[in-house]
């Protein structure tokens, strides 16, 4: 399981300059990584997890398999995209497929870069990007009311059930509030969540600084991080134009660039880590002398789940899952030293894996 990010903003932000890093960065992963560029505005790029090149060395795995982040670089978002602008409602299938949004914001001044506002206000065109999305879930929602009239009528439970989650996000929507505002209990989580609402996905603002800025930030980026704090939303500040520049250099250049900079990681590796974050996602790992393998899972997965991602038959014939603890695999020298050293323990259907878990699941056929 992978995970998808949507990158929106408006003209002339970095938008398309931050995209193009992504897609080189993925270019060149794939002399080493699996890769596909499903079509030109979408791309897939390797989660950075250093424990994997570790584990690989320790078990002289031939083959390492990171697991994966996709971007979706949604076009056609501009003030008044939900009423036809620009490219209009063209970009909300797209958008809908996503785990999450990433906003990115211009936070620098360059009178060269014309900001289509006449101005550099990164909250003032977060809350433009928002209102478009809004502005657009209002819409969906009243379309769909109309179509279940009907259904609810002749007393449809599943129709009812909608109705009433489309009302209450419709009426947070009129208030001004996006619908993941909205406190949806537990037994309608599932109902709500293929309601496909865009404003229930959680947001990452991309805070796109100027060259110089990149290791500090700068006044703008820290009135979006005042923002993302009181919205419970991700942040993270980069220089699209160094990603661009990191993205055409090979991986001993870039350390040493990064370091000239002041910079401790790319920011796209940033990006990604705060994606993670955001979406609470963990990674356990299988490991062995043909491959070691990352995999995504959501936190809270219980361990036939985990190894449903591997692979739908391992979850229905779960019988138990061997597991290694990553710093205790690393300590005792890989999986034989683990088991000697009884750090390898066998656990049931009940188990939480845990981030970082080196897992081998047993099931029968």
């Amino acid at each position: 399981m992978g995970f998808k990010v949507g990158i929106v903003g408006l003209p002339n932000v970095g938008k398309s300059t931050l995209f193009n890093a992504l897609t080189r960065t993925a270019a060149a992963q794939a002399a080493n990584f699996p890769f596909c560029t499903i079509e030109p505005n979408v791309g897939e790029v390797a989660m950075p997890d250093p424990r994997l090149d570790r584990l690989a060395e320790i078990a002289g795995s031939k083959e390492i398999v990171p697991t994966r982040m996709t971007f979706v670089d949604i076009a056609g978002l501009v003030k008044g995209a939900s009423k036809g602008e620009g490219l209009g409602n063209q970009f909300l299938a797209n958008i809908r497929e996503t785990d999450a949004i990433a906003h990115v914001l211009r936070c620098f001044e360059d009178g060269d870069v014309t900001h289509v506002e006449g101005r550099v206000d990164p909250v003032a065109d977060a809350e433009v990007i928002e209102t478009e999305l809004m502005i657009a879930d209002m819409e969906s929602i009243e379309k769909r009311l109309q179509n279940l009239v009907r259904k609810v009528r002749g007393g449809d439970k599943e129709a009812i059930q909608q109705e009433r989650l489309l009302k209450s996000a419709l009426e947070a929507l009129e208030a001004g509030r996006p619908a993941r505002s909205v406190e949806v209990a537990e037994d309608d989580r599932k109902a709500w969540r293929a309601l496909q609402l865009i404003t229930t996905k959680k947001v990452l603002y991309v805070c796109n600084v100027g060259e110089d800025e990149a290791a500090t930030g700068n006044q703008h980026s820290a009135k979006v991080e005042r923002l993302a704090a009181e919205q419970g939303a991700g942040v993270v500040v980069i220089s699209a134009r160094i990603e661009e520049e990191i993205s055409q250099l090979d991986p001993e250049e870039q350390a040493v660039f990064l370091e000239e900079l002041g910079l401790a990681e790319a920011g796209l590796d940033r990006l990604i880590k705060a994606g993670y974050k955001l979406l609470h996602l963990e990674t356990f790992f299988t490991v062995g002398p043909k491959e070691a393998r990352a995999w995504t899972i959501r936190e809270g997965t219980r361990a036939p789940q985990a190894a449903g991602v591997i692979h739908g038959d391992f979850e229905r014939g779960f019988i138990r899952a061997e597991t290694i603890a990553y710093d205790d695999f690393v300590a005792c020298g890989g999986e034989q030293g683990a088991k000697e050293a009884g750090k390898m323990r066998a656990e049931g259907k009940s188990y939480v894996v845990q981030d970082g878990d080196v897992m081998h699941f047993l099931h029968s056929n």
